[in-house]
């Protein structure tokens, strides 16, 4: 009893997490009126402004399309997911996960600087990996996870490369400062791998080909997480990425020519591999990813026409999409399954499910006095008022919609309405909190297709004009007349019903096709994965195979070349270096210590090397002393003492210094010519330093700051505590961890 108790309170807790995003929602909703004026809202806070990096956010008519669909569809999957998880032991983790999600697709959304879109870009990609591997105890979870993470973090990188590349062009990283340059970025030598890196990071995240692999394979992820990332939110990051740099980078014959081939190829390839599958989810997976090809297709456009299809589609998707999805999992959470060959009936004994799948799949498919229709009729429009290939962006909508609409058929017809085993009749309705959300969402479907006009002008329009700053604007109604889009519109639905009739002969093709010929880069993605875990093993046979000597042993000669190289390379000469002959004190000084150095080599005696250790740093402490700084060598001695009676304690628990020396005569003049490469080259190094002219401008700057910034009379006090305090904390913590190991290994020792 008291467990049922926990368990509802706990679901009570979960479900009140819900009025975050609504609250959120109702907050996005009343700035509305602000973004139809044209005003919109910003705010700027200075974070790294010396880099020119700023937590700047601008809310403007796409933002605010964009947010109020993460928060208004975030809040029917939170209280969906309630009852699809229920009893589940991490909920509290999921919620967690799906709200912080929530938050960085907000900031992502509503960023002004490319920093910072790049911050709110990863945070989605990392807590996106945490969703999709939820259920992190299956392999096909961690797969899934690690795929999605792997490919979407790669384009992230990028994407990165790219904002620096813009920021370099441009002069700033403020994103509305790059609007009134767009001429000169366009025509800018660093124009194209600017382009190229922009779209390798839309192109992963909105799974477009050849990276649409991982977008299907994330279905593994819980109902709840498809419905909200892989619809609604995370894969239109790239469509939002592309409509943002639209003014900014669009308008040009490189920009038009990818979009418009990658994303028809996407959009068609999409839905006919669709129709091929069996699982209601993966059937919503492809048509995601043919629906984010239209939209990149489209964003290829110049037009007005085919930027409000874009806006128009993206918020006809979003609604149908995720309803769905949150359908797919309320079958599979009723039934135990989502295999369409193994359902049937379900209208009758799940109405309130069935009329929610109805709706959105007529949205789906375009039928009238759906919202989906609307969204058909636009996009045919844009794509025909397009100048470069027109007819590749309308043959290609037209042939991926009307498979689409064969899709919805497949999806709505033998799982709820045909009945022929009677097998599913006693299934239950699932709860009202599961099926509210489908149900309200493909109601908004129809609502939106009866009165257009209203969302055209206070969503879509706001949302067109962010990106497209033209005085033109397309209204949406219920019939614009008998015209082309029109036409094309039926032409789709007759398509769709020629493909639903034959869609086995069309499986079949599908089948052997994709049996001979790859269409994605997921055998690359394979091949990479498995090349870096090889060259893992390698690296570890050779580089880390437990031999201190080994490791110090590349470390040295790694610095040797690399510093060596670069100060050849830098002066090609060391006749620069003013060579100064020591005191006949400091000769007889240096005679000692390398006397002591060569006996800590040569000396098989513990006692013996320690105390030649104590000889050689006591030495070097004199050495500083002479040169006039009293300070470093009290430190350096102090320091010195403490090490050898440390070095003291240790040695004399391990084995003889003998017993472990297999190394050959060859080896031990390997070993001494690279540390006399490594004398030579510090040497040099130092003596070049000492003959180039001093730079006082930190000198300076320390000597002017110290006391009045910091209250200290010391410089180098004040350096290590105050200037360079991050850098003291950090050496301390090394300094500490290596304490703890050497302490972890002698009580190990002697264990």
């Amino acid at each position: 009893m008291e467990t049922h108790l926990a368990g509802k309170s706990k679901d009570w807790i979960a479900r009140a997490s819900g009025l975050f995003p609504l609250a959120l929602f109702l907050g996005a909703l009343a700035m509305v009126p602000q973004t139809m004026a044209g005003s919109g809202f910003k705010a700027a806070f200075a974070w790294v402004p010396g880099l020119g990096v700023n937590l700047s956010f601008n809310l403007d008519g796409l933002s605010i399309l964009f947010v109020l669909i993460i928060t208004g569809i975030g809040f029917f999957v939170t209280i969906y997911a309630v009852d699809y998880l229920h009893g589940h032991r991490h909920t509290g983790r999921f919620f967690v996960f799906l709200h912080a999600f929530m938050l960085s697709m907000i900031g992502l959304v509503t960023a002004d600087n490319a920093v910072a879109l790049f911050v709110f870009w990863e945070l989605t990609t990392i807590f996106s990996y945490l969703l999709i591997g939820f259920e992190h105890e299956q392999e096909a979870s961690r797969k899934s996870a690690r795929q999605a993470l792997l490919v979407t973090g790669a384009g992230g990188l990028a994407l990165l490369a790219g904002f620096l590349l813009i920021g370099i062009a441009a002069g700033t990283y403020e994103i509305s400062e790059m609007v009134p340059l767009a001429a000169d970025l366009k025509g800018h030598a660093l124009y194209i791998p600017i382009l190229s890196l922009l779209f390798s990071g839309a192109f992963t995240k909105s799974a477009q080909f050849p990276f649409h692999f991982w977008l299907p394979n994330a279905m593994a992820a819980p109902s709840p997480i498809s419905a909200y990332l892989h619809s609604a939110t995370m894969v239109k990051g790239g469509i939002y990425l592309l409509a943002r740099f639209h003014p900014i980078l669009g308008n040009t014959v490189p920009w038009e020519a990818t979009l418009v081939i990658v994303g028809a190829i996407t959009a068609v390839m999409g839905a006919v591999t669709a129709l091929g599958q069996s699982d209601l989810k993966k059937i919503l997976a492809y048509t995601t990813v043919a629906a984010l090809g239209i939209m990149t297709m489209l964003l290829g456009g110049q037009t007005t026409p085919s930027l409000t299809a874009v806006m128009t589609f993206l918020l006809v998707h979003a609604l149908y999409k995720s309803a769905l999805f949150l359908v797919a999992g309320i079958v599979d959470h009723q039934e135990g399954t989502r295999e369409i060959e193994k359902l049937d009936g379900l209208a009758r004994s799940m109405p309130a499910t069935g009329l929610s799948a109805f709706a959105a799949c007529f949205s789906m498919a375009g039928f009238p006095l759906f919202f989906g229709f609307i969204g058909k009729e636009i996009m045919y429009k844009g794509t025909l008022a397009e100048t470069m290939m027109p007819g590749l962006a309308t043959g290609a909508a037209v042939l991926a919609n009307g498979l689409m609409a064969a899709v919805a058929g497949v999806f709505l017809i033998r799982p709820f309405l045909s009945d022929k085993t009677g097998v599913h009749a006693g299934t239950k309705e699932a709860s009202a909190w599961m099926w509210c959300g489908p149900a309200v969402l493909g109601g908004i479907t129809v609502m939106f297709g009866v009165v257009p006009e209203i969302v055209g002008n206070v969503l879509i329009n706001p949302a067109v004009s962010a990106l497209h700053y033209t005085p033109e604007y397309v209204e949406l109604t219920l019939f614009h007349g008998i015209n082309q889009p029109l036409a094309l519109s039926v032409l789709t639905l007759m398509i769709g019903a020629t493909f639903y009739l034959n869609r086995a002969r069309v499986n079949q093709w599908v089948c052997s096709v994709y049996g001979s010929v790859s269409f994605d880069a997921s055998g690359l993605y394979d091949w990479v994965v498995d090349g870096v875990a090889a060259m893992g093993r390698l690296q570890n046979r050779i580089l880390q195979n437990g031999s201190l000597h080994r490791y110090f042993y590349i470390v040295v000669a790694a610095f040797v070349i690399a510093a060596g190289y670069s100060y050849i390379r830098g002066t090609g000469t060391i006749s620069g270096i003013d060579i100064f002959m020591p005191r006949p004190e400091q000769v007889i000084l240096l005679a000692v210590i390398l006397g002591a150095v060569g006996t800590v080599v040569i000396t098989r005696s513990v006692l013996l090397a320690i105390c030649s250790l104590g000889v050689m740093g006591a030495g070097i402490a004199i050495v500083f002393l002479s040169f006039g700084a009293p300070d470093l060598a009290l430190t350096q001695l102090l320091v010195e003492t403490l090490t050898v009676i440390i070095v003291a304690i240790i040695l004399v628990r391990l084995p003889s210094l003998s017993s472990g020396d297999t190394r050959s005569f060859s080896g031990k003049v390997f070993d001494g010519l690279l540390a006399a490469s490594m004398g030579v080259l510090v040497t040099t190094l130092l003596l070049s330093v000492l003959s180039a002219p001093l730079d006082r401008s930190v000198t300076d700057f320390f000597e002017a700051n110290s006391y009045l910034s910091a209250h200290g009379r010391n410089i180098v006090n004040v350096i290590l505590v105050d200037f360079r305090s991050m850098d003291t904390l950090g050496e301390i913590i090394v300094v500490a961890a290596a304490g703890i190991a050497g302490y972890a290994l002698l009580r190990k020792q002697k264990s």
